[in-house]
């Protein structure tokens, strides 16, 4: 609607209903972002805890990694290290949150199987393997927390800046507009009452 509109009933009518919608709008977009924090919330303090795992399990990945270099050569885990077959089932599905897209990352997980000779190897070298298998389910479970997390944050952004827009300057333009047409429309029937008054007393 033009703020600059003509101060009519109906104007006055359509700056009520633009404004109605502003805060409507603005309601809408607050819930949405309330709604949108809540879940980036549960989402990071789920990314710090498969990150601690994470990083346990890394770490006691690389100490059994290491030992087994020691116990068999690096040459000989290299071998092993080889059959490890290709994880190749990955797929990314997605579900919305209050229209922001989720990615649902998902693979057949399959028991851990040794994929090499138990002849001439070491249970640092099983440990290894069993540990690294578990460093790659959390690798993958993360790295779809994370992405949500920043499909969400940016959502969030957008629809902060939208809110803000709302509710700083959509809607008080149409406060003052609707206002100022009402003070305009009750200054006009001030002088139309009193026109009539003095039109009366000249009749009378």
């Amino acid at each position: 609607m033009d703020l600059n509109s003509f101060p009519t009933k109906g104007n006055l009518i359509l700056a009520k209903n633009s404004l109605a919608l502003a805060r409507q709008g603005y309601s809408l977009m607050d819930r949405k972002r309330n709604i949108l924090i809540r879940e980036l919330t549960t989402l990071i303090d789920q990314a710090k805890d498969i990150q601690k795992e994470i990083d346990v399990t890394f770490r006691e990945a690389y100490e059994a990694l290491e030992q087994a270099n020691i116990d068999l050569g690096i040459n000989s885990v290299r071998e092993a290290a080889s059959t490890v077959p290709e994880e190749t089932s990955l797929s990314v599905k997605y579900r919305s949150i209050m229209g922001t897209d989720i990615p649902l990352v998902r693979y057949e997980k399959k028991p851990v199987t040794l994929t090499y000779s138990l002849a001439g190897t070491s249970e640092a070298l099983d440990n290894a393997r069993i540990k690294f298998a578990r460093v790659k389910d959390l690798t993958i479970r993360l790295s779809s927390v994370e992405n949500s997390c920043y499909r969400l944050a940016t959502n969030i952004r957008k629809t902060q800046k939208r809110a803000n827009a709302l509710k700083n300057i959509t809607i008080p333009s149409y406060e003052h507009l609707s206002k100022t047409i009402s003070d305009a429309l009750e200054e006009k029937d001030r002088e139309e009452f009193t026109r009539l008054k003095v039109i009366k007393r000249q009749h009378a």
